[in-house]
């Protein structure tokens, strides 16, 4: 991480030459040494006896050898470790340079360095005592817990669509789809849910949308300890599953990821289409480091190089907001990465294309209330983008697993009522209950929720 003065300029930097200007300084140590041997070999007199007799090749050879070490000890003493890209927060983000004055006067950095400049962004108003104002807010409006009725801390969940119609209709019926499944899991569970059709800022589209609406309704809902963000593509499939938030004590955001492929710097070992935010200032202030590489237009354009250099397996495109966090995380490991819980011990997010076809041999050998492998908690169908014109999996694809983890979750649902669909490529249901037994008893038995289904 590196400040240059004046200006309230910051920057960042991904040093990706590290290890080879470490191995060039061995170089230059070498030939300095070589340079040295040869001075000893003539001799500081015969230099002097050189110049004076005339000898002006020889003398402006001696010369050049002396430049060379003082030029190569200036060198290494700089430890300068030059970076292949620098960016510069709160520049105007219209361009990217590597000329040999682009990094003039900021510090540490190469010459050669690429400058990319983003725009200085802010998404509101700096807060910087929340903890406080929050605490203080809970003690004058005590009908406002920040638990619920179980004693458990109280969970906002968040989604959103976009504002205008998909391109595809059928997108449009699947959003319905995931939404119901959304109200009836927070239904299930008492959790309060929000989900938005508005662009709170129309420099933050697209995957960045979330950012804003998470900080909007932290300050909006002091109650509230956790902001639980789900994409629109996600859908839970464990309607008996809860979240184990004593495990999350002492940390303010829980991500599924993959420490050792964090390790590595790859663009997947997080995912952030879903993720939990504890309502506090360490929250604020991620969101607001978060956010820079976020605004459309040329920042974003020239943010998404630094990602692709930065992480392993990155393809180039704009920035995103999943690789803007790993990068993040990993740049400021120290400041972050204590709060921050990996989860990997459920599918907090569960890749679609591994889950979808084995459904019917989950409900076969296991019950509702894993969130595991053996009954996935949530089905993320990321790369599916069936309300747009592109996506990266063949669109019937896509509709056919939306189809079948919709209906899986919702028998869950529907057994409350003693039905269940024909099958999981049907939205046809039948009843799977005696309409003769008792209505009461019938419902004790359906609110197990993590019974094993029955076979039928």
């Amino acid at each position: 991480m590196g400040v240059a003065g004046g200006g309230g300029v910051r920057l960042r930097a991904s040093s990706l030459k590290k290890q080879r200007q470490r191995t060039m300084n061995n170089i230059k140590i070498t030939l300095l040494c070589g340079f040295i041997t040869v001075l000893v070999l003539r001799g500081t007199a015969g230099i002097n006896l050189l110049v004076n007799s005339g000898d002006s090749d020889g003398a402006a050879a001696d010369a050049k050898v002396v430049e060379d070490i003082e030029r190569i000890l200036a060198e290494i003493r700089s430890d300068s470790e030059p970076d292949d890209v620098v960016v510069l927060v709160g520049g105007d983000g219209s361009s990217s340079s590597s000329s040999p004055n682009a990094t003039a006067g900021l510090g540490n950095f190469s010459s050669s360095a690429t400058l990319i400049k983003v725009k200085e962004y802010s998404l509101g108003p700096k807060v910087s005592d929340w903890d406080d104002q929050r605490r203080e807010w809970l003690s004058r409006n005590p009908e406002f817990p920040s638990r619920d009725a179980r004693g458990n801390p109280r969970i906002l969940v968040v989604t959103g669509s976009p504002p205008g119609p998909c391109d595809n209709p059928a997108g449009d019926h699947y959003l319905l789809k995931a939404i119901k499944n959304k109200i009836d899991y927070c239904r299930l569970h008492g959790i309060d849910i929000v989900h938005n059709m508005a662009h709170l800022d129309p420099e933050l589209t697209g995957y960045w949308s979330k950012i804003p609406l998470v900080r909007r309704l932290m300050l909006a809902h002091p109650e509230v300890e956790w902001v639980w963000w789900v994409d629109s593509d996600a859908i839970f499939t464990d309607m008996a599953f809860e979240l184990p938030l004593s495990r999350y004590e002492g940390c303010n955001l829980v991500v599924h990821g993959y420490p050792d492929l964090l390790e590595k710097r790859s663009w997947i070992s997080l995912n952030a289409g879903i993720f939990l935010l504890r309502n506090c200032q360490w929250s604020l202030d991620l969101l607001d480091a978060w956010v820079p590489m976020g605004p459309r237009g040329p920042s974003r354009v020239e943010a998404g190089k630094l990602l692709t250099a930065s992480l392993t397996g990155r393809p180039p495109f704009d920035a995103d907001d999943q690789s803007a966090l790993i990068h993040l995380l990993l740049i400021e490991k120290d400041k972050w990465m204590d709060k921050v819980h990996i989860e990997r011990e459920f599918y907090l997010h569960g890749f679609w294309t591994g889950l979808v076809d084995k459904y019917e041999q989950m409900m076969e050998e296991h019950h509702p209330g894993l969130g595991d492998d053996r009954w996935p908690f949530i089905t993320h169908f990321v790369g599916c983008k069936t309300c747009g014109r592109y996506e990266d999996y063949p669109l019937d694809r896509c509709l056919r697993g939306m189809e079948r983890a919709f209906n899986f979750a919702d028998n869950q649902v529907l057994r409350l009522y003693g039905f269940q669909h024909r099958s999981l490529v049907s939205a046809k249901v039948r009843r799977v209950t005696d309409p003769r037994a008792n209505p009461l008893e019938a419902k004790e038995a359906a609110l197990k929720m993590d019974a094993k289904f029955d076979r039928v």
